[in-house]
């Protein structure tokens, strides 16, 4: 496992990659030798794009490791548009669970590749900004970032 540390506009990301592809994008540190390997530096020019509002869509191989069932979840997670939010039941929905909102919400809590399988724009059912690892002010950049109108009500306390 090979890693390194991408200085975001939000902060210290940690990126790891195994095998060809990216298994980890984190808010706290990843083990793993530091060293920039064409796959990473593929990773962190996209994220640049990404941060400087010019790329909608990673094109990077990702291999989270979970259960079936967060993987059914981290699937949909990727299908959810840029700039869209879904609500945790449309995300169960999605998955042809759609009694498993509470479920599903740990799963989005255990995401590996964070922003690269968009965690972020999963929100509670009124459009408000939920749990995040990286933090709601993070939460919110992201969304904002993608053109996500966040109502003044909503974020007041994130801010």
């Amino acid at each position: 496992m090979f890693t390194m540390t991408y200085n975001s506009p939000i902060g210290s990301l940690y990126i790891a990659e195994q095998d060809g592809a990216i298994t980890h994008l984190k808010f706290s540190p990843v083990d793993g030798a530091q060293k920039m390997t064409p796959l990473l530096q593929q990773c962190a020019d996209q994220l640049d794009a990404y941060f400087g509002g010019e790329l909608i869509r990673f094109d990077l191989p990702l291999a989270p490791h979970g259960t079936p069932f967060q993987m059914r979840v981290w699937e949909a997670l990727q299908t959810i548009p840029y700039g869209a939010t879904w609500s945790y039941k449309a995300l169960a929905e999605a998955i042809d669970n759609p009694k498993a909102c509470r479920a599903v919400g740990l799963a989005n809590n255990r995401n590996p590749i964070s922003i690269l399988i968009p965690c972020h724009r999963v929100v509670g059912a009124n459009g408000s900004l939920t749990g995040y690892g990286g933090g709601l002010s993070n939460k919110a950049y992201l969304l904002e970032l993608e053109g996500v109108e966040i109502p003044v009500a909503l974020s007041a306390d994130i801010r």
